[in-house]
């Protein structure tokens, strides 16, 4: 499955979520992983659906509204998409290394906790650039008590790169005053160390960002 396949299946589960159903429920019906599920519609606000006590129980007119709503924008948003061309999707990956990527010369750094972003920015990185492989380093940062050999194999299969140029992963210590919800797969780090990547990376970002290229 390519890449707007994963993306429709992330926007299917993202509906099914807000209508109440459960992880297994929406994981059962796109035929997917219950963890990719949990990932995808971790903000998504959730109230359970309501055990009806007869068959005339009625919805909520405000939250079929919302619902019906959010489906028609997630048709328009894929019409106004389409596929892209290899020139729009050079300049998404420009965009998102700007906003999400390292600056600092030496090497591409690219960190998210959301595996879409992830498996897009891997995608683009290895269709525009000259990418030695075996060069290619993934670092998972995760708070302690969660399952880091399937958060490593989570992120494997997203970035393509093996579990054996996995760098060592960061534990992070659970701080209840900081913060009650934890990403199940944690946050991935994808490392390039090459300073000629990088600076043409750059070089794009600075020629988005110029003037000339904004329309008037």
């Amino acid at each position: 499955m390519g890449y707007r396949g994963k993306v429709e299946l992330q926007e299917q589960a993202r509906v099914l979520r807000a209508r109440g159903k459960t992880l297994a429920q929406i994981a059962d019906a796109l035929g997917v992983a219950k963890s990719s599920v949990s990932l995808w519609v971790r903000d998504v606000p959730f109230t359970p659906s309501p055990r009806r006590h007869g068959p005339h129980r009625r919805p909520n007119p405000a939250h079929e509204a919302k619902l019906r709503q959010i489906e028609e924008l997630n048709r328009e948003g894929r019409e106004r998409i389409r596929t892209l061309s290899s020139g729009e999707f050079l300049v998404v990956g420009v965009a998102l290394y700007a906003g999400e990527g390292a600056k600092g010369d030496g090497a591409v750094n690219f960190a998210n906790t959301d595996p879409a972003m992830i498996r897009l920015f891997c995608a683009w990185l290895r269709r525009y650039f000259e990418i030695d492989e075996s060069r290619l380093r993934v670092r998972v940062y995760l708070h302690k008590g969660l399952d880091l050999a399937a958060a490593e194999a989570f992120w494997s299969d997203v970035t393509g790169v093996p579990l054996a140029q996995f760098r060592q992963a960061h534990r992070a210590v659970p701080d209840a005053t900081i913060r009650h919800n934890k990403h199940e797969r944690g946050c991935a780090y994808v490392y390039y160390c090459c300073a000629k990547t990088h600076r043409q990376i750059m070089g794009l970002i600075r020629a988005l960002l110029s003037s000339e290229a904004i329309p008037g």
